[in-house]
């Protein structure tokens, strides 16, 4: 099963800040640039020096997160069994 995504709803569900936590540890990140309308135009891979978010993102981001999971538990579970 592969269905394609918009990139914004990958970052307003708070999984590119999820994903970026993890790759911050490595030194990297996905960079999205945005438009003032919100619009995404690119995104890439970068290295970074900065590691984690402030506390403010962070508090956002899992609440997104937790938001996501309360939503899709279980499509997200019958799907694992298929």
């Amino acid at each position: 099963m592969l269905n394609k995504e918009e990139w914004k709803e990958f970052r307003d569900s708070g999984l590119l800040w999820w994903v970026n936590m993890i790759l911050h540890t490595f030194g990297w990140a996905i960079v999205v640039e945005v438009e003032a309308d919100r619009t995404i135009t690119n995104a890439y891979p970068a290295r970074v020096r900065y590691r984690g978010f402030s506390e403010e993102f962070n508090t956002t981001g899992y609440k997104q997160i937790s938001k996501l999971m309360k939503e899709n538990a279980e499509q997200l579970e019958k799907e694992s069994r298929e």
